[in-house]
């Protein structure tokens, strides 16, 4: 191999080297990004699960006072059981058995 192949070869390998150095910095920065976006995501979802609680809660509360109709007081065992009523997600198994909004609606939502 002659010198200038060698010095021309070192070049190559110097600009392939600053490329992955660029990109390694573009993806380190979207990585940061990414993780405060979903740290701010896990706060605003941890609020917003205490608010359900405290919402279902007081619907708890006040249902109890005036009284679920049968077909309530059913679908409230479907939902206690795990399982949506909701038109939305219908018979599906809730996950974690997280509550969901929809179905207490329909379980304690107002009654016309």
């Amino acid at each position: 191999m002659e010198k200038k192949e060698i010095i021309d070869t070192i070049v190559e390998i110097e600009k392939q080297a600053d490329t992955t150095l660029q990109t390694l910095s573009t993806l380190k920065n979207e990585i940061a990004k990414l993780l405060e976006e979903n740290q701010t995501l896990r706060i605003e979802n941890k609020h917003l699960r205490e608010r359900l609680d405290k919402e279902i809660s007081e619907l708890s509360a006040s249902s109890e006072s005036e009284g679920l109709t049968k077909s309530r007081l059913n679908l409230e065992n479907i939902y206690g059981d795990g399982f949506h009523v909701c038109n939305l997600f219908f018979g599906q198994r809730r996950v974690e058995d997280e509550p969901c909004a929809f179905c207490l609606e329909v379980i304690y939502g107002e009654r016309k």
